[in-house]
């Protein structure tokens, strides 16, 4: 099955490309934690992509792949804003968060190998590496495709990535759908639409999740 994947890091805008994808008749999982959440949804974003996008890419062949850019000096502030929140139900041990969501930051955040996770440093060496790591998996791919959301033709660009007619586009769909702005970070579970996809649906297999972990 093909999917479509948005493998950049929480605070790129993966809420607003979620959205934006929702108005043009794609299933959306913002985060995934089974496999059957995988199997309903067309598009994918946010945990665990940004973190597995190796194992996405061999289970789902013939895939698109999205990475979100960001200027890092809007990016820590806000990244710093999220894990502030998020670090004590992330704990592996006696954090409440989904074990695949917590699996996810772990490995690409370091939270169990750094004493200040938040560190300006430590954010900016996570997020370089993954940059790197992510463009050389995809180097010289034509599935992959780098955009940065507030840029004024990234909407453009991912529609004909996406092979949808950017056509008589009207006005107000050129730009992105602006959310979780400033401290807001629940912008997807308030919004209602038919085409949103549970992240924890659950089919045959019930709740599981793939097997590569």
């Amino acid at each position: 099955m093909n999917k479509v994947f948005i493998i950049g890091l929480p605070r790129t805008g993966t809420t607003s490309i979620s959205v934006a994808l929702l108005e043009y008749g794609f299933k959306v999982a913002h985060t995934a934690y089974t496999k059957r959440a995988f199997e309903l949804a067309d598009v994918i974003s946010d945990a665990p992509c940004f973190s597995d996008y190796q194992q996405l890419d061999q289970l789902f062949p013939g895939s698109k792949f999205i990475y979100l850019d960001r200027a890092l000096e809007k990016w820590i502030p806000s990244m710093q804003m999220l894990l502030n929140k998020m670090l004590v139900p992330l704990d592996p041990q006696t954090g409440y968060f989904n074990p695949i969501l917590k699996r996810s930051f772990t490995k690409t955040f370091g939270l169990s190998s750094v004493t200040d996770p938040l560190n300006d440093q430590h954010l900016t060496s996570c997020y370089l590496e993954h940059q790197k790591d992510i463009f050389t998996y995809f180097d010289g791919r034509d599935d992959f495709l780098t955009i940065d959301i507030s840029a004024s033709n990234s909407l453009s660009t991912l529609l004909t990535f996406l092979d949808i007619s950017t056509h008589n586009l009207p006005i107000e769909k050129r730009q992105f759908p602006r959310l979780n702005v400033g401290k807001l970070v629940d912008g997807w579970k308030e919004f209602k639409h038919p085409n949103k996809v549970n992240p924890n649906s659950a089919g045959v297999e019930h709740r599981k999740f793939f097997d590569y972990e």
